[in-house]
């Protein structure tokens, strides 16, 4: 009977690791990253974090950070100038110095956190805060992210605010009764670093 009680009990211990188990998977699933068609164009930046597979070569293969002065470091390879370069022209450089030691190396780099792409919502919405921009999102989709309006929210005065690379800040109106109502000049696509302001 004691054995009976035992076995039930580490079954059930068993079953209750294996819940937990995926839905930290689940979880973990969850995690913003670059979709497949936007991979290759993405231009890396500070704080990223990149996937490198490198084919048959498991000690080469990591995940690693972009750091603050926009390098990497790799096995073989040692430091890379990563931030700036778009997906595809880092896995090109990275082939062509293991090409030095490895025969064909066939590398593949994926974002697998686009940290330096965001953008940020202040002001009367349910979530502010600042949010992944791995992937094509409009003014409409980021007011869906921040969880809507709040009471008295002025929905025809919220304006974008886009800070260029030359250090230019550009305000831009944004009015969302006629974005919704069809007005497509209205809901115009998110760049990295606007932040939306709803008043």
């Amino acid at each position: 009977m004691k054995h009976r009680k035992t076995l039930i009990a580490l079954i059930l211990l068993a079953l209750t690791l294996g819940v937990a188990a995926q839905e930290q998977k689940t979880e973990e699933s969850k995690l913003p990253s670059v979709p497949a068609d936007r991979n290759n164009a993405y231009i890396i930046g500070e704080s990223d974090l990149l996937s490198i597979n490198v084919w048959h070569e498991p000690e080469l293969t990591r995940v690693v950070p972009v750091r603050t002065d926009g390098k990497i470091t790799l096995p073989l390879i040692g430091e890379l100038q990563a931030s700036g370069k778009t997906v595809q022209q880092l896995r090109d450089t990275i082939a062509a110095q293991l090409a030095h030691f490895l025969e064909a190396p066939e590398v593949t780099v994926i974002v697998q956190e686009p940290r330096s792409q965001f953008f940020t919502i202040v002001g009367k919405v349910a979530k502010p805060g600042s949010y992944p921009l791995g992937q094509r999102l409009t003014v409409i989709d980021g007011l869906a992210l921040g969880g809507g309006f709040k009471d008295f929210a002025k929905v025809n005065k919220i304006h974008v605010v886009r800070t260029h690379r030359d250090g230019r800040i550009e305000q831009l109106g944004f009015d969302y009764k006629r974005a919704v109502g069809g007005d497509v000049n209205q809901n115009f696509v998110l760049e990295s670093h606007d932040m939306i302001i709803v008043p």
